[in-house]
């Protein structure tokens, strides 16, 4: 076999369709005779790959698919949940495929990309994380998104994305960092009457809010994806104010977006307790 081919596919990501590849100047006899020496594998006919192409991408050319959601985001560097299948989209129209292992997409999304391309473009990777995960743990891989600069939220707000829940990811994505969150949380309190008091400073370091005299809210704007570093400072501030006589409870975004009832249930318990007031 001619280095070109192998490392023609190797840029690829190790998976290509043959008509691209003869299309790149790799004819059909070079490939023939790299197949038949076992320096390519050959699937369904139309998709070679190199030994190292990664298990994913190759499940995907098995169903003459494209690597989706989960695995794709996974792929990018995203946060991703675990998931023992290869999440992979296929035409509508496709039937007889094994799916074993396999967790396979069909809906149609918003970029158009040639059955021929094995890659899925990030705004198609989260429209099928959107469809596909439980709302708290989509909008984590949104965000995820948004913070490593996969995608900008301008972006995300412009897409038409004919689907229910990526509308309602893409409304709120992006305005999840800490000051987006609390005015939230300051609107679900206000909607109760209950009023709070932001950026409160107590022993050299600021809460998010304080409820009366001693009941501390902390909101955690991103839980999903933060370092343990970050994890051991917000505990060691947490045992400071306890230490202090102050009770704490600490909520991440998913719940005050989408679990306002647990919220706002568990602050009137902790102020039906007094534990707002001065002990």
């Amino acid at each position: 076999m001619t280095p070109g081919l192998l490392e023609w596919l190797s840029r690829r990501g190790g998976v290509a369709h043959t008509s691209v590849a003869r299309a790149a100047g790799h004819g059909a006899r070079t490939i023939a005779a790299a197949v038949d020496a076992g320096e390519v594998d050959r699937v369904r006919r139309s998709w070679i790959l190199t030994p190292e192409c990664p298990a994913g991408r190759r499940s995907a050319a098995s169903v003459s698919g494209r690597l989706t959601c989960v695995s794709a985001a996974r792929d990018r560097g995203l946060w991703t949940p675990d998931s023992d299948r290869a999440h992979v989209w296929v035409p509508s129209t496709a039937s007889r495929l094994d799916r074993t292992g396999l967790h396979l997409h069909r809906a149609t999304p918003p970029v158009p990309v040639s059955r021929t391309d094995p890659d899925e473009p990030v705004i198609n990777v989260l429209f099928h994380v959107a469809r596909c995960l439980p709302r708290a743990d989509a909008l984590a891989v949104w965000e995820s998104a948004l913070r490593t600069g996969a995608v900008d939220a301008g972006t995300l707000a412009s897409v038409r994305w004919a689907s229910t829940r990526a509308n309602e990811l893409a409304a709120v994505a992006g305005h999840l960092s800490d000051s987006g969150l609390e005015t939230h949380f300051r609107d679900l309190l206000a909607g109760i009457g209950v009023r709070i008091r932001q950026q409160v400073w107590i022993d050299g370091h600021p809460v998010d809010a304080l409820i009366g005299e001693c009941l501390v809210v902390q909101l955690d704007g991103f839980a999903f994806h933060r370092a343990a570093a970050d994890r051991r400072r917000d505990l060691r501030q947490d045992a400071r104010l306890i230490l202090r006589g102050y009770t704490v409870l600490r909520f991440d975004y998913a719940q005050v977006l989408f679990d306002p009832a647990f919220v706002v249930d568990t602050i009137r318990t902790a102020m039906a307790q007094g534990r707002h007031l001065p002990r």
